[in-house]
């Protein structure tokens, strides 16, 4: 038998409790960000924003300073150093006891931001391919580790991708990784298949309907299903346009299993989580 999923991660000394789904919201500081609601640049426009995010109920802030919209052009390291840890910094010093999780596949910024700045979770859209050395950051830190399936980079990662079964082959990835990560003592681990991430609006919708497969591994599941593409171009409209489609397959994510959503909405994501606890208990 496959094991049950940790109901508890320990993220940095605070158990976050995923007996019930959590919601991450995002901060995105960069201007490249594909939905521009948000990109906050300036530092009352950061805190503002953390601000309400924890006070609609966030348990995570996952903050980025590196785009990673299809097509994203890459920033140097001492680029993004200077955005993410500034940041990193400031929400920790007015809001001491929030949990930031950094969103970055950079080992030498991830450990920075934890070891120097009060970061407790580390969400690498790379699954440690950008970086050899992350998975040696995650071993030494021992924070809770984001393990994100992407196929192909940023810029390359929507050239006609093909999969053999989607959720097969995702799965075998994760399974490489994740047991290269138990073997060095990593047992914080969350799971997170990528949409949009090298994967076309059939295959996103694919794993919204097969989500619950993910479960064999085990682990915390993530859902990003933000305002992504395959919900604006579906509908046609705007990624502005998009926050009642991603309630709709936040709510499907929840059925299907998602232990985690990462919304840049936060409190709509967390009425959904209040909403699916009242049906999935009564």
């Amino acid at each position: 038998m496959f094991q049950d999923k940790p109901r508890y991660i320990n993220a940095g000394g605070k158990l976050i409790d995923l007996s019930v789904p959590r919601v991450m919201g995002i901060l995105n500081i960069t201007p490249d960000s594909f939905y521009s609601g948000s990109r906050y640049n300036s530092d009352s426009e950061i805190l503002n924003a953390a601000a309400d995010m924890l006070k609609d109920g966030a348990d995570i802030l996952d903050v980025g300073a590196c785009s990673s919209r299809p097509g994203a052009k890459e920033i140097t390291l001492e680029e993004e150093a200077l955005l993410l840890l500034k940041a990193v910094k400031l929400i920790i010093r007015e809001f001491p006891d929030a949990i930031i999780s950094v969103d970055t596949f950079r080992a030498d910024i991830a450990r920075e931001a934890v070891v120097e700045c009060g970061a407790r979770i580390i969400n690498d859209i790379s699954g440690g391919e950008a970086d050899k050395n992350m998975f040696k950051v995650v071993e030494k830190l021992n924070v809770p580790y984001i393990l994100m399936h992407m196929k192909g980079d940023p810029r390359t990662m929507q050239n006609s991708p093909v999969y053999e079964d989607i959720v097969a082959d995702i799965l075998k990835w994760f399974g490489e990784r994740i047991f290269r990560l138990n073997s060095v003592g990593v047992k914080d681990i969350i799971i997170d298949p990528g949409f949009g991430f090298g994967k076309t609006i059939e295959h996103n919708f694919e794993l919204v309907r097969r989500l619950g497969d993910f479960s064999i591994a085990g682990l915390p599941l993530l859902a990003g299903l933000s305002r992504k593409s395959t919900i604006w171009k579906t509908l046609g409209i705007t990624a502005g346009e998009a926050l009642n489609g991603t309630t709709v397959l936040n709510t499907i994510a929840l059925i299907n299993g998602a232990d985690i959503l990462r919304v840049h909405d936060v409190k709509e994501a967390v009425q959904v989580v209040k909403l699916y606890e009242q049906i999935k208990f009564s």
